[in-house]
C-alpha cells in the first residue's frame, strides 16, 4: 500500500480508453484518503477477460462537495466518498 489514512491525492485526470471505475467527474480532484482498503483484482483488465493480476490496492477517497462541483452551495463541511484504486492516484503535496 503506497497511501496511508489522512493523506492527501489527486485523481489522475490521464485519459483511457474502455472499462475504468475512476468517476470522471473526480479526474483531477484532490481528496484525503479515509480508509486503505484490501487489494483486488483489477477490474480494468478483468473486464476484457483478464485474470486482474496483479492485484490493486483500493482506498475510499473523501473529497469536498465544493472542489468536485463547481458553484456548489450546499454546506462546506458537505463530502463526497468514492472507493479509488491506487493506480489512479496521485501524491497531492
Amino acid at each position: 500500500m503506497r497511501y496511508r489514512t489522512g493523506q492527501r491525492v489527486r485523481v489522475d485526470s490521464r485519459t483511457h480508453q474502455g472499462h475504468h471505475r475512476t468517476p470522471g467527474y473526480l479526474k483531477g480532484k484532490t481528496g484525503t484518503i479515509e480508509r486503505v482498503h484490501a487489494s483486488f483484482p483489477n477490474p480494468e483488465t478483468c473486464a476484457y477477460g483478464a485474470d486482474g493480476s496483479p492485484k490493486q490496492p483500493l482506498y475510499l477517497v473523501g473529497f469536498a462537495q465544493r472542489d468536485v462541483w463547481p458553484g456548489y452551495s450546499g454546506r462546506g463541511a458537505d463530502r463526497l466518498y468514492a472507493d479509488v484504486f491506487e493506480h489512479w492516484l496521485e501524491d497531492a503535496e
